[in-house]
């Protein structure tokens, strides 16, 4: 490859990472399509051109993390036994939160994304499959209650600075020892 050239979506890919680093520095309110673009070294026309909006920059930042979330539901709900499926949706979101830490923080700690997505019609039938795996047909009370603590213990977590010192394993491990404690599964050997 010639100096200088990039490969066909090298361009995108790394305008979405200064976007991401931008919106978890200044929230997506504080970042402007001209913050990006002096950032990249690029003019505003060029990220324009890329994205037509901020909010189509925020949706392909937050895209990939949706599509693994769907993954993880598609593959549990394959699971024929419950408890298979409450073990394969669990160790699928505690992935996706590790492996997505920054954008974790992004999407708890900015009121614009979260709006974006609560307005999501597609996110809500997801969270509703996650969720239903995770409590199961007529869940009592208590069951929602501990699901709900695990939904948003887990977004927490990646934001959470008292965690952030914590490696990817070990944050795995905890997150996913602990979520099994709530929800009532033994846990798992070591």
């Amino acid at each position: 490859m010639a100096r200088g050239s990039r490969r066909p979506g090298e361009a995108r890919e790394r305008l979405l990472a200064v976007a991401l680093e931008l919106f978890a520095r200044h929230g997506v309110s504080g970042t402007s399509l001209q913050m990006i673009a002096d950032e990249l070294g690029v003019t505003k026309a060029a990220v324009y051109h890329r994205f037509p909006s901020k909010e189509d920059i925020v949706w392909a930042v937050i895209a990939p993390a949706l599509a693994e979330l769907e993954e993880v539901a598609r593959r549990a709900e394959a699971r024929s036994r419950r408890s298979d499926r409450v073990a394969a949706a669990l160790a699928g979101v505690v992935d996706l939160v590790v492996d997505n830490r920054r954008l974790m923080a992004v999407i708890l700690a900015d009121p614009a994304v979260g709006r974006l997505i609560r307005e999501h019609p597609t996110l809500h039938a997801l969270e509703g499959r996650v969720n239903a795996i995770l409590t199961g047909p007529d869940p009592d009370p208590g069951t929602l209650v501990a699901a709900a603590m695990v939904s948003g213990g887990m977004l927490a977590a990646g934001l959470d600075p008292r965690l952030a010192g914590l490696d990817d394993e070990a944050l795995r491990r905890h997150l996913l020892d602990t979520a099994r404690r709530l929800l009532g599964l033994r846990p798992l050997p070591r």
